[in-house]
């Protein structure tokens, strides 16, 4: 390689580190932002069972369990990046539908106390429907982004 094109290329390296740094330090602070809400959610659930208030803070509690559960796929998705240096689709799809998921279990449990509110009921049943038509499409998105993948040559093989 000639010395022109190795001068070329430093930038590139360069730039190929820093990302690497910044991708291990948000992975490190997903990660332990995953830990103290997992334990935070953990102290939650045993203050509600001594205190006898599990039905009251379940769904305060669930909220933050998938919110744990978003948090790790999107540490997955920090160190797929790490690994190939590429960005891979379905994870971000699948935090997506954690995210469309946990909203809606949140609206059905609190849906409750607005059941006399007709206006507010409405957008809420609208809400609820937009949130389970995305979570088909992300469905969809997925299943094809998995048989697509068997169309796909083995990495390395030419496509012409």
């Amino acid at each position: 390689m000639s010395e022109k094109n190795e001068s070329a290329l430093a930038p590139a390296r360069f730039l190929k580190r820093i990302e690497s740094i910044v991708l291990f330090a948000i992975a490190i602070v997903l990660a332990l932002l995953a830990v103290l809400l997992l334990f935070s959610s953990g102290q939650a659930l045993y203050v509600a069972v001594i205190g006898g208030q599990i039905r009251d803070q379940a769904i305060e509690i669930l909220d933050s369990v998938l919110l744990v559960m978003m948090t790790m796929e999107i540490v997955y998705t920090v160190t797929l990046s790490l690994e190939s240096h590429k960005l891979v689709a379905e994870p971000f799809l699948v935090v997506g539908a954690i995210a469309a998921i946990r909203r809606m279990l949140v609206i059905t449990a609190e849906s409750t106390k607005i059941e006399n509110q007709p206006v507010l009921f409405q957008s809420t049943l609208i809400e609820l429907g937009l949130l389970a038509v995305t979570i088909l499409m992300i469905s969809g998105s997925v299943y094809i982004l998995r048989r697509s993948a068997n169309f796909l040559p083995p990495s390395g093989e030419d496509l012409t």
